[in-house]
């Protein structure tokens, strides 16, 4: 599986449209040329780096890349130097909602940290 941080009301705009299509927290998948996803172990530091203190409903989506149906590479962070990381999962074009298999609510600690622990 691999994961996506979505606005609860961008999930639910996309259930209703049956494709989603933002990239990442307010820029759209035409803006950013890519919908950016990552691999359970690395969504706790997404989440840390971009998501602590997030104001608004969050959800993650767990997705099965077998059912996307637009390609999906996996590819370096932008701007990162060779050899930093591991490279992200990165979907190339709208995703299709069927693809979704769990939209799990995403909550805060009191200290403004997220958790997250992918199901087995």
């Amino acid at each position: 599986m691999i994961y996506h941080v979505a606005a609860r009301a961008d999930w639910e705009q996309a259930r209703r449209d049956g494709q989603y299509t933002m990239s990442t927290t307010g820029r759209t998948l035409a803006e950013e040329g890519y919908i950016h996803a990552a691999q359970a172990w690395q969504l706790t530091g997404v989440l840390d780096r971009y998501y602590r203190g997030s104001a608004g409903e969050l959800v993650v989506l767990v997705i099965d890349p077998e059912r996307v149906r637009p390609p999906v590479r996996y590819e370096h962070a932008p701007g990162a130097p060779p050899g930093a990381g591991a490279p992200f999962p990165h979907i190339y074009g709208p995703l299709n909602t069927d693809a979704v298999v769990a939209a799990r609510p995403l909550l805060a600690g009191p200290d403004g940290e997220f958790s997250f622990a992918p199901e087995p």
